[in-house]
């Protein structure tokens, strides 16, 4: 069916201000994942799955301008020891980054790896995967224009996280980035996301997981107010293999993370959650798409928004269970807390389920803070606004609990509790 024309002109308008990068492996890829975007179209607000979000400063053919965030504040994950890798306005930075090597994990720039590379085999393959039955233009977008990104080939277990820094110093940068990470069987990673990035962030992150491989992904989106960010993660899972993975937001003008698992694999476990926190004029979107597709696997959906003066909070998340997918199980919580009367928290929680021997589950809630709670801490000296903020932290510790790291649950609470304070003071 052809594409409306409002549509098409939106879509022609964007890539016209990109160039596809010619030459080398990944050149195949990329100009199937064009061809899928101009079938497709890039998202509008009629679209099913952009009905909560509008996707306009998305996909505007140039990128709103966003101040960069002066502040003192010590950047995520700085205390740990790790090999840094950094990226400034969407371009690898050598001169700050850690030397790559490292045992058991080798480490290639997109922009630089050679024709022959392993990654040319996966490069764009999850993502056109994951384009059905939900359509992500914005993924195919990714595949065929970014610029840079890395290629993470996990053969071992690395002593250390490999962490990735953004860092955003241009108020009008437009990046895009695509990692690929392959994790052989038996091996197990670390890998850690923090900072803005760019005044608009379109990234994309494609992970394969072989036969007992494991993957434990932490990220901590920046605190720059009028940022806007479009992710994906695409996890492919084989057999006995794990995939867990936690994002941490603080404000951002619009944010849209998705986040799309495929269990091909028996006895696998995938565990994608969330905590967000937001204030004033922000939209923060969560949507993930579950699909089993294989026996006797574990899924866990837990996203938790904190929301005051008038800021939008939005999760959309469906588990789909295939007819051979027995003994799933599948489950899936998204709660918002509601500081004023001004903010929303939009909820779709949708099961599809085509085996009989499932044990799937769902909900959603929104409500204020807990007076019961409040009252039984001011009666014991709490102040209020201390305890308001105890309160809240208790509230997203379900989603925190899943990072399996205890230190890193610290840091993660730390800087949750830093946020409320400066915005209690």
């Amino acid at each position: 069916m052809a594409l409306p024309q409002a549509k098409q002109d939106a879509t022609e308008a964007r890539i016209a201000g990109l160039s596809l990068p010619e030459g080398g492996w990944a050149e195949p890829a990329r100009r199937e994942a064009l061809a899928r975007l101009r079938a497709m179209g890039l998202p509008n607000a009629r679209d099913e799955y952009w009905k909560f979000t509008r996707p306009d400063t998305l996909v505007s053919a140039e990128a709103p301008a966003a101040r960069v965030l002066e502040t003192d504040e010590t950047p995520l994950f700085d205390s740990r020891d790790r090999l840094k890798l950094v990226f400034v306005d969407g371009v690898f930075s050598a001169e700050e980054s850690d030397d790559p090597s490292l045992e058991g994990v080798t480490i290639d720039r997109l922009a630089e790896a050679k024709d022959i590379h392993w990654a040319k085999d996966l490069y764009g393959v999850l993502e056109a995967r994951g384009q059905d039955p939900v359509a992500r233009p914005l993924a195919a977008l990714n595949t065929a224009f970014a610029t840079d990104g890395l290629l993470i080939h996990v053969t071992g277990k690395p002593s250390k996280p490999i962490s990735l820094t953004y860092r955003h110093v241009s108020d009008t940068s437009d990046a895009i980035l695509h990692h690929v990470i392959k994790v052989d069987a038996g091996a197990e990673a670390m890998i850690l996301e923090n900072g803005p990035a760019a005044a608009r962030f379109n990234k994309c992150m494609e992970v394969d997981l072989a036969e007992g491989g494991r993957l434990h992904h932490i990220r901590a989106q920046g605190r720059d107010h009028e940022r806007r960010a479009a992710t994906h993660v695409f996890a492919r899972l084989e057999k006995e293999s794990v995939f867990k993975s936690f994002t941490l937001s603080v404000n951002g003008a619009m944010t849209r993370n998705e986040v799309v698992v495929e269990f091909t694999g028996d006895d696998a476990v995938a565990h994608v959650a969330g905590a967000c926190m937001g204030d004033g004029d922000f939209h923060h979107d969560d949507t993930v798409f579950v699909t089993h597709d294989a026996v006797n696997c574990e899924s866990r959906q837990v996203f938790k928004k904190v929301l005051r003066n008038g800021a939008t909070g939005v999760f959309q998340g469906k588990i789909l269970v295939k007819p051979d997918a027995q003994k799933t199980d599948g489950y899936q919580i998204s709660q918002s807390l509601l500081l004023d009367e001004d903010s929303q928290f939009l909820a779709k929680p949708e099961l599809e389920i085509y085996a009989d021997d499932v044990a799937c589950s769902h909900g959603s809630t929104s409500g204020a803070i807990d007076e019961d709670g409040l009252f039984y801490l001011r009666a014991r000296g709490v102040p209020r606004g201390t305890a308001e903020d105890l309160l809240t932290i208790a509230f997203i510790a379900e989603a925190v609990q899943e990072v399996e790291d205890e230190s890193l649950q610290e840091d993660l609470v730390e800087r949750v509790a830093g946020w409320l304070a400066r915005r209690r003071g």
